[in-house]
């Protein structure tokens, strides 16, 4: 196809998504979002993006199953595990001395993160007294997230991590595996909101005093990434914690003169 062409029917696509299902992906990096949408428009039988413009605008039932395909739902739990150890070590610490702590993450997808994170306060000490606000703009995933049911052969790989970043307990003390699934306490899940929210189109809801946004950046153009830094940065309270994922940093953002480096390898910042 014509790249101008494709060009155009992308813009017209996520202009009617915009305006029919108030989902605004506009401002997320084209070259991943269309090749998504072209995935999409195969699978759903679409010749082009404009066939599948047609689809969504005049069958609104198939608009949750392209959600799968315009948010990225890749996570395990404590992955990057040197990302929780230095949160154990350097950020645990001064979260503690909060009488009362809030937590925001992100771009939540799945709930693999918030698990993590409300282990990792539980073995710190910190979890009761702490709320966790965890966001999507997936209600599919938000779903999921908020089941905390996860495949039992996933559990390998979320157990290693664990003892990589640092566990002062066992994973397997927090879970229940029963035909093929394990699913986490919900002792942790009492102390999570799960809620819908567009880093694209909302604002700030509430002051935390860290927030875990990791790679949900990338996806997004640079003004659209300027737009959710700035509400981190609103969200914040003064000395509050920001981390990002591996490949997303504040380096040439008009808010890096706002954040202290807490560690450059795993992108964790403390705002001013």
């Amino acid at each position: 196809m014509d790249s101008n062409a494709l060009d155009i029917e992308l813009k017209l696509l996520l202009d009617a998504i915009y305006l029919k299902y108030h989902y605004d992906f506009r401002q997320y990096a084209t070259v991943s979002l269309q090749r998504r949408l072209l995935l999409a428009a195969e699978n759903f039988g679409c010749r082009t993006l404009s066939q599948l413009q047609d689809r969504l605008l005049h069958e609104p039932l198939l608009f949750p199953s392209l959600l799968d395909y315009l948010t990225v739902q890749v996570s395990e739990m404590f992955r990057d595990p040197s990302y929780y150890r230095v949160l154990r070590e350097s950020v645990i610490p001064m979260l503690g001395t909060y009488p009362s702590l809030r937590l925001w993450v992100a771009g939540c997808s799945t709930g693999e993160e918030v698990y993590s994170l409300a282990i990792l306060l539980r073995e710190e000490g910190l979890l009761e007294r702490t709320l966790i606000y965890a966001t999507d703009i997936n209600p599919g995933a938000l779903q999921k997230a908020e089941a905390g049911v996860y495949p039992v052969d996933r559990i390998a790989t979320f157990t290693q991590n664990h003892i990589a970043s640092g566990a002062r307990s066992s994973l397997s003390d927090y879970y229940t595996a029963a035909y093929g699934n394990a699913v986490f306490d919900r002792s942790l899940k009492k102390h999570v909101v799960f809620s819908d929210h567009s880093l694209a189109t909302d604002s700030v809801f509430a002051e935390v005093q860290f927030l875990s946004c990791r790679n949900v950046l990338i996806y997004f153009d640079r003004e659209l990434q300027e737009r959710a830094l700035g509400l981190f940065k609103d969200s914040l309270c003064r000395k509050g914690f920001l981390g990002l994922g591996a490949r997303e940093s504040l380096r040439f953002s008009q808010h890096e003169t706002a954040f202290s480096v807490i560690s450059r390898d795993d992108r964790i910042f403390q705002k001013g």
